[in-house]
């Protein structure tokens, strides 16, 4: 009788012991990764003078943070505005051709046999696996051939090939869709394309919501591939944007003269560059859910 309380104690103290662990953990997770966005927040509402000396998590005033918004939509006459507007027309442009690309690739590697159809897979895995950076080079001498840099399709193009979306969107085919509403469909005489649009695509809407949110985030995270194919300044999207402004603060760059950004400002730029993604993701986080668990279990 006097066993059980000594094993049900040592069971509760090992519980606790992992319960702390885990929170230890997530703790540190959460110190590394909010505190500076936090600061982010908090420095955009102060003055320069106050981002150096006072408490790095104070915050400073609504009045500071409108007079930095006036200094950084007034740089070079409200190019941060304009950057903004070509991010958006360079992600939404890509994003729909890889829509129409991918969602129709995926449901064909899945649904149909043909000569070459491992091979395909295997290349788009490879390529999905590649780091960006490396096609960088190879991408702006194909741009180049064609004539294309300096002009928006030399963004858009490559934007537009997603492999991952690709892959992604045929593990979902072939796993989450059930192949015998699609051979119902077939038998009550609907064609291959009419099975796509009428019986395939309707049930894809999570995995499709899902391959556009990583392509629109991919594009406008992006900065490598337009600081190397657009040379002009009115040309840039905000990330590339974001590096000008950077090299126009006194601190880092003692050359700007008269066209000083104030790291303020700067931390106001930032904010403003990553806030269509965090409201992209707000809008679809209920699809990204339920479009990454699809093909967690086979029909």
């Amino acid at each position: 009788m006097s066993r059980a309380p000594r094993r049900t104690s040592r069971r509760d103290v090992r519980r606790t012991s992992y319960r702390l662990l885990v929170g230890s953990v997530l703790a540190v997770f959460v110190l590394f990764f909010v505190l500076p966005v936090l600061w982010l927040l908090l420095a955009a509402t102060k003055t320069d003078d106050q981002l150096v000396h006072d408490h790095p998590l104070s915050f400073g005033s609504w009045s500071t943070l409108a007079d930095n918004w006036h200094a950084l939509s007034g740089f070079q006459d409200g190019a941060i505005l304009l950057w903004l507007g070509n991010s958006a027309l360079y992600a939404v442009i890509s994003l729909a051709i890889t829509l129409c690309v991918s969602v129709p690739a995926g449901y064909a590697l899945a649904m149909t046999e043909f000569r070459g159809r491992k091979t395909l897979l295997v290349a788009t895995l490879v390529v999905m696996l590649m780091p960006s950076a490396t096609l960088v080079v190879p991408l702006f001498l194909e741009i180049n051939a064609a004539h294309l840099i300096g002009t928006m399709w030399s963004i858009v193009l490559p934007y537009a090939f997603y492999p991952f979306g690709v892959y992604l969107t045929y593990i979902y085919f072939s796993t989450a869709v059930p192949k015998d509403l699609l051979a119902a469909a077939r038998i009550d005489g609907c064609s291959e394309s009419g099975v796509f649009r009428h019986v395939a695509l309707p049930l894809a809407t999570p995995v499709i919501a899902l391959v556009g949110f990583f392509s629109f985030v991919a594009n406008w995270t992006n900065y490598f591939l337009p600081y190397v194919m657009l040379p002009e300044s009115d040309q840039m999207p905000v990330q590339v944007g974001v590096g000008t402004l950077l090299s126009s603060v006194p601190q880092f760059n003692p050359t700007v003269g008269s066209l000083a950004i104030e790291r303020p400002q700067l931390a106001l730029a930032t904010l403003v560059a990553i806030t269509p993604v965090l409201v992209v993701f707000l809008f679809a986080q209920r699809f990204l859910v339920s479009g990454m668990l699809a093909g967690a279990t086979k029909e």
